[in-house]
């Protein structure tokens, strides 16, 4: 099955952004007062852009919009200066987007991350790889599952939906590919287990990075 185009969500998929996710979220917690959790906890919080991640991170009784709104304002300046303190890359994961790129492929990354920072660690962590398209999460622009993130993408990009493919971790980026009507690729190494990927019935789940390039 050849692919033109290789959307990648980001956290998860071609970054482990988890720690640094976790400790700017348990930093803003703590400030306020409430409980702080540990990192595996924090892989089931995202997924769905931070204002998610922090109603999740709040206990039960507190999720409240002004809480929420807290936790954003201590977060964002915090997680600005402190995401590349503990993220890394995928091991081998440069080097498959380089063997994608020399063959041709167009790449895309469809993070429901704040768009600052999704292009920060973008250009941080791939310095050397060049995206068609970064898109975070933009104002006016609703969050995965919410397709329009991949129509943009093919817009821009001028592919087709068939010679399209959509990697991701969560059982999120299996539902945006499946309302995008692309093909949807789970990957195992990320936040998520692999029965939820599975529950999702994407046309492809992968254990392996160099998997990806079977997609040539």
């Amino acid at each position: 099955m050849m692919k033109k185009l290789f959307i990648f969500d980001l956290d998860g998929t071609l970054i482990n952004t988890i720690a640094d996710l976790a400790e700017s979220t348990n930093q803003a917690l703590r400030i306020l007062g409430f409980p702080c959790h540990e990192i595996e906890e924090y892989k089931y919080f995202v997924g769905n852009g931070i204002m998610k991640l922090f109603e999740r991170a709040l206990p039960e009784d507190a999720r409240t919009d002004e809480n929420i709104q807290k936790v954003h304002s201590l977060f964002v300046p915090y997680y600005d200066i402190h995401n590349t303190d503990r993220s890394k890359v995928y091991e081998n994961m440069p080097d498959v987007l380089k063997t994608l790129q020399d063959n041709g492929a167009l790449l895309a990354v469809a993070s429901n991350k704040y768009q600052r920072a999704t292009s920060k660690l973008v250009s941080y962590y791939y310095p050397d790889i060049h995206f068609s398209v970064v898109f975070g999460q933009r104002d006016n622009v609703p969050t995965k599952p919410d397709p329009t993130i991949v129509f943009n993408i093919l817009k821009i990009t001028n592919i087709n939906k068939k010679d399209t493919i959509y990697l991701g971790d969560s059982c999120v980026d299996m539902q945006t590919a499946k309302a995008a009507g692309v093909d949807a690729c789970g990957v195992t190494w990320g936040f998520r287990p692999k029965e939820e990927l599975i529950k999702e019935q994407p046309l492809y789940i992968i254990d392996k990075r160099n998997d990806i390039l079977s997609f040539l």
